[in-house]
């Protein structure tokens, strides 16, 4: 296949694979209670539950065998460099907010990206408890349940509906802005896509974020009008050796300049603090996050 053209007739198929393996995550769920599922831990500490595993399996199995020659980048799959030689990767997620689902938090999402030459050319996103599902394709516009959504057209910045992490709200506060913070969503391609339907104005995550929380919901959101950047304003590329990701910003292009000097100036003042009250610190601008 060449062209970002030729990959478009997998996109029905690979929602319909994406419903089904909602429903068998949904099988597991309970709203507002422990999920039934069993819950373990891997090394990092971060958990892991039976329907995480049995969804990866079930997409593993599905989306092979709809296009085998693919490359494949999971978070509970072993990681592999045979996806770097592949020109098109499959990037998934079987359940981003994990600890959200386990807990009966009903906004967790199974997310799938097809990616090329380090892009998504489309992605779906099912909230299955939520009965939403987004999906975009590259130049096709972005829909949620059918219909198109769109980011806000807020133009400023002051009073917007922000949702972030406590430790960068207390940034953004420090640098003066003032703003109505948001419900920080156990799904993190959930709060992205929050931004893209326009019910939140804008939002920031932490480093460390990894290529199946984002990639999907990334396109979403800049079919839907908006933008999700580093701290840089650079774009982001995908099915790198290392698919991680520094801190993010996403919203309307009008707001994203404005919101990322908001959270640097705010992270800025109190390494600025710090280094005042240690006499033998480096100078501010040298402290490693």
């Amino acid at each position: 296949m060449s062209g970002l053209s030729a990959f478009a007739p997998l996109l029905p198929r690979v929602e319909a694979i994406v419903r089904e393996a909602g429903d068998i995550a949904l099988d597991y769920f309970r709203h507002g209670a422990a999920t039934h599922a069993e819950v373990t831990h891997k090394s990092c500490g971060s958990p892991v539950t039976e329907a995480d595993l049995r969804v990866d399996e079930f997409l593993h199995d599905r989306l092979h065998n709809l296009a085998p020659e693919f490359g494949w980048l999971s978070e509970e799959t072993a990681d592999s460099p045979d996806r770097l030689g592949r020109e098109a990767v499959f990037v998934v997620d079987p359940i981003d907010g994990t600890r959200g689902f386990a807990a009966g938090d009903p906004c967790f999402s199974v997310c799938v990206a097809l990616v090329v030459g380090g892009r998504p050319c489309f992605g779906v996103v099912r909230a299955p408890a939520l009965d939403q599902t987004f999906i975009a394709a590259a130049g096709g516009g972005a829909r949620c349940n059918g219909v198109p959504i769109s980011v806000s057209s807020r133009r400023e910045l002051a009073g917007a509906r922000l949702s972030v992490p406590d430790a960068m709200a207390d940034d953004l506060r420090r640098s003066g802005l003032s703003f109505v913070q948001q419900p920080r969503l156990p799904s993190l391609a959930m709060r992205l896509l929050r931004v893209a339907d326009s019910e939140f104005d804008a939002a920031l995550a932490r480093k460390n974020s990894n290529d199946w929380d984002i990639a999907a919901a990334d396109l979403i959101l800049h079919e839907a009008g908006g933008v999700l950047t580093d701290f840089s304003g650079r774009t982001l590329f995908y099915n790198q050796p290392e698919p991680k990701h520094p801190a993010l910003a996403a919203g309307p292009p009008g707001l994203q300049a404005d919101l990322i000097r908001a959270a640097q100036e705010g992270k800025a003042g109190i390494q600025r603090g710090s280094a005042q009250k240690l006499p033998h610190a480096r100078p501010a601008q040298d402290v490693k996050d």
